[in-house]
């Protein structure tokens, strides 16, 4: 089941929050600040964001700007303010959602439902700069032009798309990609990054302006 990353400067709220979501089946991360539940996303996954807008020193909509410039996770905005402006405002600085307190509990599942849906939907064709990737499909085109990946290779360049801006260690690399308990090194990485590169370079898509390495850490996709 998703992992939701609730975040709310009131431990009450966010107790609250779990004990109706993890029935359901939810796994559920709580952080009281924007800048914890920052730190949280940048070495962690996470399928959803509840994101109280009122919290002081980062409040929910500076926050919120800062998990659109570097992720696609969808976000819920969570307060207790319901005039109209308030709502546009945190639609328009990229939440997928509203929802206004006090709040029902089926209301709340139901609306997170949707938007995991929505996401699902959406997350099976990524693009970027004439490259387009098909989860559904598995193909790759750039300019409508196939490229042959293999699965890893596959996984690796999704994984980069939906994470732009993120640095991957090669720890984490192996862990997400050949998953825990593999016996996978470094360099085993490295080779699929090389050939993932060499892929795309001739195909005509400029990998080394985008699939960036970070020296001593691992890579990163840059826009």
């Amino acid at each position: 089941m998703a992992t939701i990353l609730l975040v709310d400067d009131e431990t009450r709220m966010l107790d609250l929050l779990a004990l109706y979501l993890t029935p359901a089946g939810y796994t559920c991360i709580k952080r009281t600040s924007g800048n914890e539940a920052i730190s949280f996303l940048e070495d962690n996954h996470a399928d959803l964001v509840l994101l109280d807008v009122m919290m002081p020193e980062m409040d929910g909509s500076e926050t919120c700007r800062e998990i659109r410039r570097h992720w696609e996770i969808p976000v819920i905005m969570l307060t207790a303010r319901s005039e109209k402006p308030d709502v546009v405002r945190g639609l328009k600085i990229g939440a997928d959602d509203y929802i206004t307190k006090p709040f029902d509990e089926g209301e709340l599942i139901a609306r997170i439902e949707a938007v995991l849906r929505r996401q699902t939907v959406k997350s099976t064709l990524l693009t970027f700069n004439g490259l387009k990737l098909n989860t559904d499909s598995y193909e790759v085109q750039y300019n409508g032009i196939l490229i042959p990946l293999t699965p890893k290779e596959f996984a690796l360049l999704s994984l980069f798309l939906q994470n732009i801006n993120k640095v991957f260690t090669r720890e984490h690399l192996i862990s997400t990609i050949w998953g825990y308990g593999v016996d996978t090194e470094d360099r085993t990485i490295d080779s699929h990054v090389r050939n993932l590169r060499d892929k795309l370079r001739k195909s005509g898509f400029a990998a080394d302006d985008y699939l960036s390495t970070v020296w001593g850490v691992g890579y990163k996709w840059i826009d």
